[in-house]
């Protein structure tokens, strides 16, 4: 597999997106992982591909709106920039994707 795609969401694709790609880097870090990151706003995310997007619980809804790839693993945060979570609700994902 070539390297995992994560594209990190918010609505604005900037601010909050971002702190959450900053977070997660330290997390796939420890993890030894190397992947694509990305961050954007929501309606630009739903064309890309990405193997996993990240966002906030908060934007849930939105994205049950729309015909996310259903290979696009999708992982909802609380805190979007608590390393303690993003590692709990990714390992399995990476386990998953083949990269742990």
């Amino acid at each position: 597999m070539n390297k995992l795609n994560i594209l990190f969401v918010c609505g604005a694709g900037l601010g909050s997106s971002f702190a959450a790609q900053m977070s997660a880097e330290d997390v796939l870090n420890k993890l030894g992982v190397e992947a694509k990151l990305d961050h954007c706003d929501i309606s630009s995310a739903v064309s890309m591909k990405p193997d996993v997007i990240i966002t906030a619980e908060n934007f849930r809804s939105q994205f049950e709106k729309f015909s996310v790839d259903p290979k696009t693993a999708m992982i909802y945060l609380k805190n979007i920039v608590s390393k303690n979570e993003i590692e709990e609700k990714i390992t399995p994902v990476l386990q998953d994707k083949g990269v742990i």
